[in-house]
């Protein structure tokens, strides 16, 4: 049986969200970037990274914690790289982070074909394919990645969680080729621990391989995880490693560290961001037959689904059908569990708690 699922007005989602940030300390552009967001991630299906997930991670290792500082100011670091700049957000919300550098990388790559962002000493800023398919949708190629909040990850033979779940996430300008952009996001562990919680909040199990317990055995228990594994054993060991590498040559933290403030008060805690933006003119060469770039890009798709692969699916095609199926119903999407969730910031807040009873079951 599919899952029930209420239609919530996204202007009364925004409200409650704003609120519960401001309520922390946030100011109203963070508490905006905030809900916007989380808007955009509940649009889209991205149910691991809504605002219930983006509140509780602020909790545990934001405003809570001395993770994020509520109303920062990012330092942006004088260079001699025209298309790139260097930030040091100095804790600011990672979704406003987020949000101005992706801009900046947009405006970078009008002038110069190609621009790029990072950020040391940041705050996570969840769901990474939300950013790039933002840019996508509006003509650019574009890249991030990030470290995570927390270490863990157990490494491919090792024992101990020393990586992030560290995503990666793509988004191409395919809008007039496939009718929505392509958006390849990806956690580099099996799942992300945001998918963890969810199961933990539906009552579900997880999928085979995917965890560990306390003493290092699988489990699919979400409640005993105490750490993930990665996918694709060595390889997606080594697109993790790639962006706690990338990380350290920005100038971040120590995975086991990274948010744990009661140790090594010397060290940086802190996640770090990469922004990469290009304007599809500036790669474009010379397209066989004559055909534009857009007749190209789709040409090439559909050699690629077809020969007998027209059942599969393009990255972001789920995305896309959950964005139709929330403008069908002219709201977003929550299961009653979710809606729980909210009431529990609402009472944080102090707002006027949400009624299940209040919605209408979505299509």
């Amino acid at each position: 049986m599919s899952e029930t699922f209420y239609v919530v007005p996204e202007s009364q989602h925004n409200v409650l969200v704003k609120q519960a940030y401001l309520s922390r300390g946030f100011d109203d552009a963070e508490g905006d970037a905030a809900a916007k967001f989380s808007a955009y991630a509940s649009t889209h299906g991205i149910r691991t990274h809504n605002a219930l997930k983006a509140l509780h991670l602020d909790h545990l290792f934001g405003s809570g914690a001395g993770g994020c500082k509520p109303s920062a100011v990012i330092e942006k670091k004088e260079g001699r790289f025209a298309a790139s700049q260097v930030w040091n957000a100095n804790r600011k919300l990672g979704q406003a982070t987020a949000y101005e550098a992706i801009e900046t990388a947009i405006e970078l790559a009008d002038k110069y074909g190609i621009g790029q962002v990072s950020v040391d000493n940041a705050f996570h800023y969840l769901w990474g394919g939300g950013y790039v398919m933002d840019a996508a949708r509006r003509g650019y190629i574009a890249y991030t990645n990030c470290t995570a909040a927390l270490a863990e990850v157990v490494p491919f033979k090792g024992k101990t969680p020393t990586l992030g779940t560290n995503p990666h996430s793509w988004g191409f300008p395919t809008v007039d080729a496939v009718g929505f952009p392509i958006v390849i996001d990806w956690a580099t562990s099996v799942i992300a621990m945001g998918r963890v919680q969810q199961f933990l909040r539906e009552g579900q199990p997880l999928p085979e391989g995917a965890a560990v317990d306390a003493n290092g055995q699988p489990t699919t228990d979400a409640k005993a995880v105490a750490a993930l594994t990665t996918f694709g054993a060595h390889k997606g060991y080594g697109l993790s490693l790639i962006n706690e590498i990338m990380g350290a040559f920005i100038g971040g933290s120590l995975p086991t560290l990274r948010s744990r403030w009661d140790q090594q008060p010397e060290e940086k805690h802190t996640p770090a961001f990469y922004f990469q933006v290009i304007h599809p003119d500036a790669v474009a060469g010379d397209f066989a037959l004559g055909r534009s770039s857009k007749e190209n890009i789709k040409a090439v798709l559909d050699d690629i689904l077809g020969h007998g692969n027209e059942s599969c699916i393009l990255p972001g095609q789920i995305e896309a059908g959950a964005a139709a199926r929330t403008a069908k119903n002219g709201g977003l999407l929550f299961s009653e569990a979710e809606i729980n969730g909210f009431n529990e910031l609402a009472d944080e807040c102090g707002a006027e708690q949400w009624k299940v009873a209040d919605f209408k079951v979505a299509e």
